[in-house]
């Protein structure tokens, strides 16, 4: 099949080898890192595919104005800020790179939870306040407890793979069957909430998570535990998160990902004034909050743009041939 050169259009900064590559393949690639929404939307129905990380929505309406769009590249794992039903609708293909920077989320979680169980943050700010408190700090071992994961894809799977390491239990919840392995045994919701010392969350953000994470899923669970979230904001209703680490149900918290976020995720606030729950998430001692970085690490830039230079490289050969 001969076909006219596509063009593609850029509009979040990536790896330059995301962009050499497609050159080799043969696309026409533009660059547009700053123009707003509306002004790209003028422009859109010229090129075949876009390639953007989280800069905008690209919604039903942008989508109407994408005429002759083939595909969208993802550079990231979730789909959440595509309409995707409406996009596959006009036979647009979906490229997402959740290989790319999964080795990463699973080693910034595991660092969450040794930093918790550790009090390593804690300590650290102490010292440097001339604070030197050994018996206050005395930390506990990962060694014997349940690990309890909730989503096991991608992400859930890398941290399973990290805890060989270590002699716990590693037990994992997901809507779809059969996704165990020897990492991790498959349970129910039921008893994981029974059984987990540890909670690290790895779904997507879809109807079914938003806000899962609420006072009853909380309550639910029959040991006092930590909590992991390197997922999605939303999946974690911040207000019953504070209640549960201020009652103890939660033993503390690492957070690399906020309810409270812009869909862009460069951005925390909407507003300038701080929600309240989150003035309480800062002043406590046993959370630690990181900016949405667990799959952002040198190695997973260049992943993440092999990932989809690979996926987009096979979907146009399969094109072309």
């Amino acid at each position: 099949m001969k076909l006219l050169k596509m063009k593609v259009l850029l509009l979040d900064k990536n790896h330059a080898l995301l962009k050499e590559g497609l050159l080799q393949l043969g696309f026409e690639v533009d660059e547009n890192y700053t123009t707003p929404k509306h002004e790209v939307e003028k422009v859109i129905a010229g090129y075949d595919g876009i390639i953007i990380r989280s800069r905008f929505p690209i919604d039903k309406a942008f989508l109407q104005k994408a005429a002759n769009l083939k595909f969208i590249g993802r550079v990231g794992a979730g789909l959440e800020n595509i309409d995707v039903d409406f996009a596959r609708e006009r036979n647009i293909v979906l490229f997402n790179a959740p290989e790319g920077n999964r080795n990463a989320v699973g080693e910034h979680s595991l660092a969450l939870i040794l930093n918790l169980l550790n009090r390593i943050n804690l300590a650290d700010r102490e010292i440097r306040q001339g604070i030197w408190k050994r018996e206050a700090n005395r930390g506990e071992e990962l060694e014997g407890k349940t690990i309890g994961i909730v989503g096991y894809g991608n992400m859930g799977k890398a941290f399973a793979k990290k805890l060989r390491g270590f002699d716990v239990e590693v037990l994992a919840y997901d809507i779809k069957p059969d996704v165990g392995d020897e990492n991790a045994r498959q349970v129910d919701l039921s008893e994981l909430q029974a059984q987990s010392d540890v909670l690290s969350l790895h779904v997507p953000q879809t109807l079914l998570t938003y806000k899962m994470v609420d006072a009853d899923f909380i309550e639910a669970f029959k040991k006092d535990f930590w909590l992991i979230n390197t997922a999605r904001g939303s999946v974690v209703d911040t207000e019953a998160l504070v209640a549960a680490l201020e009652n103890g149900k939660i033993r503390g918290a690492g957070l690399d990902v906020l309810e409270y976020e812009k869909s862009s995720f460069e951005n925390m606030f909407d507003h300038d004034e701080l929600p309240a729950a989150f003035k309480k998430l800062m002043a406590m001692d046993n959370v630690i909050l990181t900016p949405h970085i667990a799959g952002w690490t040198q190695e997973s830039k260049v992943k993440l743009a092999k990932v989809m230079l690979g996926k987009i490289g096979k979907w146009y050969d399969e094109l072309m041939s």
